[in-house]
């Protein structure tokens, strides 16, 4: 934090303390018995539905289907995403420009020869 947001919120701080001791007794009692009872709740919770999102995922919770729903589309994207990766790997593409590097860098061919289909038909001929 830098010293000017450290300053802003001195600020702040000030403005809700003295806003806070303009409340009248009334409404500080609410205050502190709501406070008292969300204390208590928290205190009554499992440790494990904290961890876990609100027991979605949690073994004793009566919405641990719900998980279902987020695991399905994931695992789909996953498997979506390895099949476009694998398609990709196996085009062949790769290959052919390895050839071509390596014909440029072994020879005195122009590039735009290599690139010419006429010409990489009439290399395969010539090889046979």
């Amino acid at each position: 934090m830098t010293a000017q947001d450290q300053e802003i919120a001195k600020k702040i701080v000030r403005v809700l303390d003295r806003g806070s001791r303009d409340l009248d007794r009334a409404t500080t009692s609410r205050l502190a018995a709501a406070r008292d009872l969300a204390l208590d709740r928290f205190k009554q919770l499992p440790s494990e539905n904290l961890a876990t999102a609100g027991g979605i995922f949690s073994p004793g919770s009566s919405r641990s289907s719900n998980g279902f729903r987020y695991i399905l589309p994931l695992m789909v994207l996953l498997l979506g995403l390895a099949g476009i990766v694998y398609w990709q790997g196996s085009n062949g593409t790769d290959g052919e420009v390895a050839d071509i590097d390596a014909r440029l860098l072994t020879d005195d061919l122009p590039i735009d020869a290599y690139l010419d289909k006429g010409f990489d038909s009439w290399l395969k001929r010539q090889s046979r």
